[in-house]
């Protein structure tokens, strides 16, 4: 990650890129297929918002066949971590990301390890 904190907090301050991340430190790991799924936008934005959290050093991708999953990277340092937890324990109630989470939980075939759709 970029030494460059205000990136960091860059990177937050976008809706779309904070709910993707919510539901990623919420669940883990995430395809892109969920996260359109349960934010209920096209998978282009969400790439895009994903390639952007990518590039600012927030999430790392792993590939399984045609799909992209994102997690949180380990090796963030320590505060990062901490805002991300914080961050996720305060709004995770709050509209809309309450409701991208119940989305998520009622999306069928969810993968474990694959996305199946």
């Amino acid at each position: 990650m970029s030494s460059d904190r205000s990136q960091f907090f860059k990177a937050l301050a976008d809706t779309t890129r904070l709910r993707c991340l919510v539901l990623v430190v919420e669940e883990g790991e995430l395809c892109v297929c969920e996260l359109t799924d349960a934010l209920g936008l096209s998978q282009p934005k969400i790439s895009r918002h994903l390639a952007y959290l990518r590039e600012a050093g927030l999430v790392c991708v792993r590939r399984q066949g045609l799909w992209m999953f994102y997690r949180v990277r380990e090796d963030l340092p320590q505060w990062c971590h901490t805002v991300l937890q914080t961050t996720v324990q305060g709004i995770r109630g709050e509209v809309p990301y309450a409701e991208d989470l119940v989305r998520l939980t009622k999306v069928a075939d969810r993968p474990e390890g694959a996305c199946l759709r």
